[in-house]
């Protein structure tokens, strides 16, 4: 009978139960390919895996984006569903929570007396409260020339949004396999983290799913990948045109 040198004893139980644990968490089991049965973009680089997945993304007419997302000093919760010719949803920021709109080059907003009395000011005659009353509920259409139209619309296009989030800052690296709602996926970096993290899936197309935008400026999930959705103008009898300017403007 062969001797067994005492360390190896004591290794093989822990190789067992560290195996044991991969398993139970979802991982590969040890000596698996963790890209078996995938797509195949987790043998690639990061620079490739990055590229993949914008095309991916570019490539269908639709998507729900929903998360937070960090600029100019204010957080807005968005959950977005978004195709090439407009999109709809909610958006929240500083308490206020409205919805946006957009068919074609046409942008709505509607939200609540509190949202307008909040955009509009207080002008101490009431007229600001009379106002907010009556677009309370309403779809407000926002003229093209208006300055809150670019803002407000940009929440709404969806390869706008796609270009400016799809790119990680700094050099690209993998960071391992991992799983986002029941999908493995393969997750790659911007100069370790700081410069972004994005899991890209690692079934059917390489879809991003989620997002963990550089210097702690939100978290997005991406879903719905080219399903498509109802988008239509809201009826006459919902809408307010204020013609060439909102009074909040």
């Amino acid at each position: 009978m062969t001797a067994i040198p005492q360390g190896r004893t004591r290794r093989a139980p822990l190789v067992s139960a560290m195996c044991a644990l991969a398993v139970g968490m979802g991982l590969a089991g040890c000596g698996e390919d963790p890209d078996a049965g995938t797509n195949g973009v987790g043998k690639l680089s990061a620079a490739q895996i990055q590229a993949k997945t914008q095309a991916a993304a570019g490539s269908v007419d639709a998507v729900r984006l929903s998360g937070s997302v960090v600029t100019s000093g204010r957080t807005y919760k968005l959950d977005m569903s978004l195709k090439a010719d407009g999109g709809t949803g909610s958006v929240t920021a500083q308490g206020a929570t409205f919805h946006v709109l957009r068919v074609g080059e046409q942008l709505f907003l509607k939200a609540d007396a509190a949202f307008w009395n909040k955009e509009d000011g207080k002008s101490g005659d009431g007229s600001d409260t009379a106002a907010a009353d009556k677009l309370e509920g309403k779809y407000v259409k926002v003229p093209t020339g208006d300055p809150s139209y670019k803002k407000f619309s940009g929440f709404t296009d969806k390869d706008l949004l796609l270009d400016g989030l799809l790119t990680l800052h700094g050099t690209l690296a993998t960071d391992g396999h991992h799983e986002q709602s029941g999908t493995r996926t393969v997750r790659i970096t911007g100069d370790g983290g700081s410069g972004g993290t994005l899991d890209v899936s690692l079934e059917g197309e390489p879809y991003p799913l989620l997002l963990e935008r550089a210097g702690g400026a939100g978290t997005l999930r991406f879903s719905s990948w080219g399903k498509d959705f109802a988008l239509e103008e809201p009826a006459k009898d919902e809408t307010v045109d204020y013609g060439k300017q909102l009074p909040t403007s």
